[in-house]
């Protein structure tokens, strides 16, 4: 009895070395199977399987540059404290910006006057708008009146981390009815008065308008029927433009954001309008060609030099053709 027991582990060590030996093939023919997988596959699968083998080896070596290069900006963050040189990182720039008690608002009742290519554009100027605000060393109190329709929709699907903005006000009332009418002034480039100081106290509007001057006039207009200041900023005055003077919504933001830092006209103005409004200061515009001067005697010279030149290049080809 003892030795039949004493024989059964045996018995079991020989079924699982048969058992072994039976898979061992099994393992040789599915390393053949995935040989085979390999010289099956294509150039460029092989090349991008060799790829991603390579990224997964150096994953801890990326890790480790990563390591370095963040030790790295603290010692040189760390080094500019001990100079005396001021940290100028956003985070730091935010904690110690000064804010304005000036109120920048963007009236956005004309969402009706636009189609959905140009809300989009406005949805894009707003949110330069707001982040400029938030990196300024003197932010305004941002408002956001009468928004709704087509621009809420865009901006719920498009952007929908807007409901957690900071410092903004965001309310579906026309400006005219949330704040003060002796507090308001409208800006608009057709205004006869020319803005010469910023006045805190005030509330200044901007409005949410992208018509590629299809609607002449209405922010002027609508000023006037609700009865209430309006002005238009001293471009005139500093700067001398090849395009018409009416600016984009987030220019005009910009421009009395960098005025309230720099308190200088002519720096706001040349700090935040691009180069292709082709801006030149004031008294320096007889510096220009002589193409160029003429170019600025028509707002809409760029459209009809384009034109003209289609139809100069569709008559040489049908020279050619002859």
């Amino acid at each position: 009895m003892a030795t039949g027991k004493a024989d059964e582990p045996a018995v079991q060590e020989s079924h699982h070395e048969c058992a072994n030996n039976e898979n061992e093939p099994a393992k040789d023919e599915k390393e053949t199977v995935q040989t085979g997988e390999v010289e099956t596959m294509s150039k460029r699968q092989r090349k991008k399987l060799l790829k991603s083998q390579q990224w997964e080896e150096q994953r801890e070596l990326r890790k480790q540059k990563r390591k370095e290069r963040k030790q790295q900006r603290k010692l040189e963050r760390q080094a500019q404290g001990d100079d005396g040189v001021e940290w100028t990182g956003k985070k730091r720039l935010r904690r110690s910006a000064e804010p304005s008690s000036l109120r920048l608002i963007i009236d956005c009742s004309f969402d009706n006057l636009m189609v959905l290519k140009d809300v989009k554009k406005l949805h894009k100027q707003i949110q330069r708008c707001y982040a400029e605000n938030r990196r300024t060393l003197h932010p305004a109190q941002f408002y956001l009146t009468s928004h709704g329709g087509q621009l809420k929709k865009i901006m719920d699907e498009i952007n929908k981390g807007w409901v957690n903005w900071k410092d903004v006000h965001v309310k579906t009332d026309a400006f005219h009815e949330i704040l003060k009418k002796e507090d308001l002034v409208y800006l608009t480039s057709d205004s006869p008065n020319v803005l010469q100081e910023l006045d805190e106290n005030k509330a200044y509007v901007i409005g949410g308008l992208v018509d590629h001057n299809h609607h002449k006039g209405i922010t002027f207009n609508l000023a006037q029927e609700l009865g209430i200041a309006h002005a238009q900023l001293p471009l005139g005055s500093f700067v001398k433009m090849n395009s018409r003077k009416v600016l984009a919504v987030n220019h005009v933001f910009e421009i009395i954001l960098a005025f309230l830092e720099k308190r200088d006209w002519r720096e706001a103005f040349f700090t935040v309008l691009p180069q292709r409004k082709g801006a030149v200061p004031m008294g320096q515009e007889n510096t220009l060609g002589k193409d160029e001067d003429e170019e600025e005697s028509d707002d809409d010279s760029d459209s009809e030099h384009l034109s003209e030149r289609r139809t100069d290049s569709k008559d040489q080809s049908d020279n050619k053709q002859d």
